[in-house]
């Protein structure tokens, strides 16, 4: 069966007292085609899309009618995207990783969308995005000759998320140790007085 015909083939003339059997044929075949596609297309969409369309009698027009929908709604999902990937902001949440497959996810959905950008484009996105914290390790970044790859950013910014903890662990650890030894000082003092 050719479902698709009455998309592939323009609509033929109306049927006269002078149509050929050929004519007759190729006519009931088109007339075949036209409704079954309408029915499937019609039964394949959403209702919402499907009530904001004129109803249409022919297939090719009703065909046109549902990529003509979609193409505001390609700018309206291209804008949103790009808006979100240039506006991200890396949170220090523990996962960077996460964080850059986010990031990279939202570029390969806007390739879909026929909006190109390239991995130099993402690392850069990404290393904007980090947070202060992170200066040091784009200084040393930006003073190298060669550009990282994306798994090469994410393997680096791993490992400098993981230095960053341990830095703060090491940090938290002086300050507590530091205020212990103070206050133990202190009451050593304190001590030292009343026994006078």
């Amino acid at each position: 069966m050719d479902l698709d015909y009455a998309i592939r083939t323009e609509q033929p003339l109306g049927l006269t007292n002078d149509s050929t059997t050929e004519q007759m044929a190729n006519f009931e075949k088109w007339e075949h085609s036209n409704r079954m596609s309408l029915i499937i297309m019609k039964h394949s969409i959403l209702d919402t899309i499907r009530g904001a369309m004129p109803e249409e009698e022919n297939g090719k027009s009703f065909l046109s009618q549902i990529a003509d929908q979609f193409v505001g709604s390609e700018k309206v999902e291209t804008s949103t995207i790009l808006f979100k990937l240039v506006s991200m902001q890396y949170k220090d949440k523990g996962n960077i990783k996460e964080y850059i497959m986010e990031m990279s996810n939202l570029v390969t959905r806007l390739r879909a969308l026929k909006l190109e950008l390239s991995d130099d484009i993402l690392v850069q996105l990404v290393l904007i995005s980090l947070i202060a914290q992170f200066s040091p390790f784009k200084i040393s970044y930006n003073t190298q000759k060669e550009k990282w790859t994306l798994n090469e950013l994410i393997a680096q910014c791993v490992q400098e998320e993981e230095r960053l903890k341990q830095e703060k662990i090491e940090s938290a650890h002086l300050a507590t140790t530091s205020h212990d030894n103070a206050r133990n000082m202190k009451m050593k003092r304190n001590s030292n007085n009343k026994g006078k």
